[in-house]
């Protein structure tokens, strides 16, 4: 079993939940914001959601706050602004820090498993994506700016496993 079914998070409507829920399935993580220039892509990850998770895709969204202070609203507001504007319907999770002392357990995982440019760990902007596979196993980082149907081939890859 891969350590990051073992890690506890906490759903934005404030339950506790655990990555174990998601065994078997491939996974799409993104730390999120609701006032960046990325914050479009909203849009392209409810639209892979929509497309795969019949076949086994979670895209697990994971609101920040680390960066130029983009996503400064509470977990409620957080959730109706995705809802209401983007029409979200994966899981969104309580607001986390993705760097520094209080490094959200799941990033901690993530940024080692699967390391950025020039081997840097960390995190740096809202919207980076990680493919975790069906068992776990962190695959890859993708950047920012990377649209999120530019992922879709290696979804269907590993949907496909």
């Amino acid at each position: 079993m891969s350590d990051l079914y073992g890690i506890k998070v906490k759903t934005i409507s404030g339950k506790e939940s655990a990555l174990e829920n998601y065994q078997g399935k491939v996974l799409l993580i993104v730390n999120t914001a609701s006032k960046c220039g990325f914050t479009s892509q909203f849009t392209g990850l409810e639209d892979l959601y929509g497309q795969y998770k019949d076949q086994g895709l979670e895209i697990l969204g994971f609101p920040c706050n680390q960066f130029l202070k983009q996503d400064p609203g509470s977990d409620s507001e957080i959730s109706e602004f995705c809802s209401l504007n983007y029409g979200v319907t994966f899981p969104m999770f309580s607001k986390i820090e993705v760097n520094g002392d209080n490094t959200h357990p799941l990033y901690q995982l993530l940024k080692s498993e699967a390391r950025g440019l020039l081997g840097s760990e960390k995190i740096k902007w809202n919207f980076t994506k990680f493919l975790v596979d069906k068992e776990g196993k962190v695959i890859k980082r993708y950047a920012p700016n990377l649209e999120p149907k530019e992922i879709a081939a290696d979804i269907e890859t590993y949907l496909a496993k």
